[in-house]
């Protein structure tokens, strides 16, 4: 089986966490009076997700250090969070920035990834044998 790096998860996370704050700091100060209110709201939303999302990512790859060879439930929660973050907040952001809706199918099917994603860290936590974290 394909081994995920560890360094992958943390390079995600800090992108997210990049993306989160940028995103909301340009919204909050550079945007305000350019976008409307839908599309500050989008831009909120996408930035709160994906700073939650980056420290789940982060999560991932701690957990992961303990790991001879990471269980699949951590697998699943990492691909989910990155997959879900990326189709998730990057929808709610291109939908903001280019006042389309036409990619806004996508952020159902990046919540339903960040669903899977916490299902997996619940997997793997269920797998562990009692008092390996």
């Amino acid at each position: 089986m394909i081994q995920t790096p560890l360094k992958l998860w943390i390079a995600a996370g800090a992108i997210n966490g990049l993306l989160a704050v940028a995103m909301g700091a340009m919204a909050a100060h550079g945007l305000q009076s350019r976008l409307p209110p839908d599309a500050l709201s989008w831009i909120d939303t996408g930035s709160r997700y994906g700073m939650a999302h980056a420290l789940a990512l982060l999560a991932v790859a701690c957990l992961g250090r303990h790991e001879a060879s990471p269980q699949i439930g951590l697998r699943v929660a990492g691909w989910g969070f990155l997959v879900g973050s990326v189709l998730f907040s990057g929808t709610l952001y291109v939908m903001a920035l280019s006042a389309s809706s036409a990619p806004s199918i996508l952020v159902p099917i990046g919540g339903l990834c960040l669903l899977i994603g916490w299902a997996g860290l619940l997997l793997y936590c269920t797998a562990r044998r009692k008092g390996a974290l």
